[in-house]
């Protein structure tokens, strides 16, 4: 038997080995624990994605008694509801990243932060709701400044702007010039464009 034979018999031996029923049966938990781990995530990976979207409906949003009673109408007054271009923007184009990472952060958000305050009863009164109305709003302001109003751009983009359309207040405050000198973001300038600003404190 020459060399190029004895080196087909070993390869045909490992390979056969391979697929033959091990002898020792706890080694068949290796692949089976294997598979199983892979199924089991992908079952809690889609279970995950299918959560985040049904929780960022705007059915969903304004199902609690809070948000329904004090952000839903002030909302639906505003132009994000009601244009006259059809375009509506629900409450997690602007409150929840379009990314997966940064969906998994702001819902994480909301578990440690929003729900407990729900259970709590912090804001289930008008009078409460406006007590807290200004913390609320300058923490979704802050988050918005730090990701250069990402959630805005979504939907709105300084390239698609047809400045000659707008008055000349609006055309410096969107040319580039003034967004490099400023270092402002959409935000800055548009508070209150879908819920109402907190009132103003006289100290």
């Amino acid at each position: 038997m020459g060399a190029g034979e004895d080196q087909g018999s070993e390869k045909k031996g490992w390979w056969h080995r391979l697929w033959q029923w091990p002898k020792t049966k706890y080694l068949l938990w290796i692949p089976a624990g294997g598979f199983l781990m892979l199924v089991t995530g992908a079952i809690l990976l889609g279970g995950l994605n299918v959560t985040m979207e049904k929780t960022s409906s705007l059915e969903f949003c304004t199902s609690c008694h809070e948000m329904s009673a004090f952000v839903f109408p002030e909302y639906k007054q505003s132009a994000h509801f009601s244009n006259q271009s059809g375009v509506r923007a629900v409450c997690s184009d602007c409150h929840v990243p379009k990314d997966w990472w940064g969906k998994v952060v702001r819902k994480t958000e909301a578990t440690l932060n929003e729900i407990p305050a729900w259970i709590t009863g912090k804001i289930d009164s008008p009078e409460k709701f406006e007590a807290h109305r200004r913390e609320m709003a300058e923490s979704v302001w802050a988050g918005m400044r730090a990701s250069n109003s990402a959630t805005c751009r979504n939907c709105h983009s300084y390239e698609a702007m047809a400045l000659s359309m707008q008055d000349r207040y609006a055309q410096r405050r969107h040319s580039r010039e003034y967004r490099e000198a400023t270092d402002k973001t959409c935000i800055d300038c548009h508070q209150g464009i879908a819920h109402n600003l907190p009132k103003v404190t006289v100290e």
